[in-house]
């Protein structure tokens, strides 16, 4: 996930500790199992404070918008959030997929 997201493992064990909507289940070793909505918090807090530059106090501000559901993500009736998640999850894919296009960049 970290690789996916581009940011160090470190990194993502400080978000889990600074922002509760990330929890990531563990199995019996202690190993993190992400799920696809998970995947998701990872990539909308990186875009959150990489490109928005939100603080991380600002970006868990802003995540309490969101409230689990399952392995689903819920926008709690607040469609511009949920459209301005899905334009950064879009951006962010298409760079992903670019990058593994064009294994020079």
């Amino acid at each position: 996930v970290a690789d996916l997201a581009g940011v160090e493992q470190h990194v993502l064990r400080y978000w889990e500790d600074e922002i509760n909507a990330l929890k990531p289940s563990k199995n019996k070793s202690g190993q993190r199992l992400y799920q696809k909505s998970d995947v998701a918090l990872v990539l909308e807090i990186k875009r959150l404070l990489y490109e928005e530059k939100f603080t991380v106090a600002g970006a868990k501000n802003k995540l309490k918008k969101f409230k689990r559901k399952g392995t689903q993500m819920d926008f709690a009736y607040d469609r511009e959030a949920f459209l301005e998640w899905k334009q950064g999850l879009k951006k962010e894919l298409e760079s992903i997929l670019k990058s593994l296009e064009d294994p020079e960049t």
